[in-house]
């Protein structure tokens, strides 16, 4: 899996861990500060968390037509150098009136233009490390450590995002609780007259529940607890800051190891001016097939996006309104991230001693695997009977848990059918992805059955006997995990490999204008998040994601004659 890479692999692909470290631990919290600090609705939380995605995914175009131009490394470098005065920005505290979502706007627009500089272009130089003949056959394998690497910044981000928020909070003489943020914006808009009986009635049990005195002054609480939870966010940004100084000094320290690949078109060109070029020339009608080819994969993905990014939106509505707040059981395992670093490791251990070709490394594989186990028993003894608590943004690290843990076992299966020939080409992983997503969200259409709207559980709360096993949620992440293993990294190295070399950065950023769109078509489950059934929300996706699978099955011939 990791033996004949090259260097330059490694050193980008842990320049971009650092980088989605802090994106992540943003986007863990972004809904719920929207909502906690500004009071918005599911359908205005929905429709900026959207718009922010879209910026970020779409801004790769524009990053790479000018990296076309001038040079994937310098748009590297600008990017991180936009991102950091973006997260900064965000994270300096603000009101909660028209200077502080001003203040946020523009730190958001920061965010998603470094972004669109620094993401697409880093992974076009990561494909040009792959068109030397001796690495082209470890390209789709390059791009699945690369997609690992990624995901171990993700993972971390929850758990660093919910440690902050508990310190800050307990700082105050504070606790978290889901429900508090929404309840203080309906009481402080009307001092309680705007809402039902049963509402007012839990408010004040939850704000006994943070200090008997409160209950004095609901609404000197009320503003306290937005001011103090909102402030927990901002630090929880800050953490971007630090991780993208951390991006930087291991782009510019590494950097020799992947210079040769921060070449484009143009600046190949007027290397070899006067001098025979390795540079595939392609005719027009070539050129032409496989544009075509990367836009029709580029409409199916954006139903995939759709779907998949509701992870930091509606699911995390539903982890927050719907999931219960403690685990018990062998669940408890999932909730600290250090046990899930031990599960990775007894993961990768048990591959490398079938994998290692001596002895020596088999041993050490050995030990390595049999230890992080005997670890994970010893902590998960110590737990005794007492249950964990969830905060609702700790369910995202599941999916980039899932990730890192199953890239070495779809790298075997892949690896073992091409022996064989028969491993799928890109665009068939592709169309498998969508079948396995639409199977994640008709896990959370049956397990939403009978359970009480968004606007009944806003207007009344919910009944902990309603309140559904975390199991749910981590199962159906499970599931779009294998969904994007197929589709994500086999995507992006799809890109690489078919797109004319003229245009390697403006199809690489064609690729995340896709994402962007699905993006943005995130909002619309997000705005139906109100009357409407969840089953019924959830079955919308699942039929997306059918029928786009459907589509790109019938295109196939289409697709993998533009790949030879």
């Amino acid at each position: 899996m990791f033996k004949g890479q090259p260097k330059g692999l490694y050193a980008l692909a842990l320049a971009n861990t650092g980088e989605r470290f802090g994106y992540y631990t943003m986007l863990a919290i972004f809904a719920l500060f929207l909502q906690a600090k500004f009071g918005f609705t599911a359908g205005q939380t929905s429709n900026i968390f959207a718009g922010f995605l879209a910026l970020v995914y779409f801004l790769p175009l524009l990053g790479g037509i000018l990296a076309d131009k001038f040079g994937y490394g310098k748009m590297v470098t600008s990017g991180i150098i936009i991102m950091f005065i973006g997260y900064l920005c965000l994270a300096i505290p603000t009101n909660n009136g028209t200077t502080g979502m001003i203040a946020m706007f523009g730190a958001l627009a920061l965010i998603a233009l470094g972004t669109g500089f620094f993401k697409g272009n880093l992974q076009v130089m990561v494909g040009n490390l792959y068109d030397a003949p001796e690495y082209q056959a470890k390209r789709d394998t390059a791009f699945s450590l690369f997609y690992m690497a990624i995901n171990v910044g993700a993972l971390f981000a929850p758990t660093a995002a919910a440690k902050i928020t508990d310190y800050y909070l307990a700082k105050n003489g504070l606790s978290y609780a889901a429900e508090l943020p929404a309840l203080a914006h309906q009481y402080l808009n009307g001092n309680g007259a705007n809402m039902t009986a049963e509402g007012l009635n839990h408010f004040t049990q939850l704000v006994t529940a943070q200090g008997a005195d409160y209950a004095n002054d609901l609404t000197g609480f009320a503003n306290l607890y937005i001011e103090k939870l909102s402030g927990a966010y901002h630090w929880g940004f800050a953490v971007a800051c630090v991780s993208l100084i951390l991006s930087m000094l291991i782009y510019v320290i590494f950097r020799p190891s992947f210079k040769h690949a921060d070449v484009n078109a143009k600046q190949a060109a007027a290397a070899n001016k006067g001098a025979q070029t390795a540079t595939i020339e392609l005719t027009p009608a070539q050129t032409k097939e496989r544009i075509t080819a990367l836009m029709l994969v580029f409409a199916v993905v954006i139903f995939f996006w759709m779907a998949f990014h509701q992870n930091g939106l509606t699911l995390t509505f539903f982890a927050r309104d719907y999931t219960a707040s403690v685990a018990t059981g062998f669940t408890r395992i999932g909730i600290d991230v250090w046990n899930l670093v031990l599960i990775i490791f007894a993961v990768y251990g048990l591959f490398s001693v079938f994998q290692s070709e001596k002895t020596k490394g088999k041993l050490i594989s050995g030990v390595v695997s049999t230890a992080a186990i005997a670890l994970l028993v010893w902590r998960y003894q110590g737990l005794g009977d007492s249950s964990v608590t969830i905060l609702p943004q700790i369910f995202q690290q599941f999916n980039p848990f899932f990730v890192v843990a199953l890239t070495p076992v779809s790298l075997a299966v892949f690896g073992a059918l091409a022996k064989r020939g028969k491993e799928p080409s890109a665009p068939r992983k592709i169309g498998i992805g969508m079948f396995i997503a639409a199977l994640g969200f008709l896990v959370m259409a049956v397990g939403s059955f009978g359970l009480p709207t968004p606007s009944e559980v806003t207007a009344n709360g919910i009944n902990p006997d309603n309140l559904v096993s975390p199991n749910l949620l981590i199962s159906t992440y499970l599931i779009l995990t294998f969904a994007e293993l197929f589709l994500s990294p086999m995507g992006i190295s799809f890109v690489s490999k078919v797109a004319p070399p003229k245009y390697k950065g403006a199809m690489m950023g064609a690729w995340f204008a896709a994402t962007a769109v699905g993006n943005y078509l995130v909002s619309i489950i997000g705005m139906l998040w109100g009357d409407m059934p969840l089953w019924m929300l959830w079955s919308i996706l699942i039929a997306l994601c059918s029928i786009s699978a459907v589509f790109i099955f019938s295109i196939m011939k289409k697709l993998e004659n533009a790949t030879k």
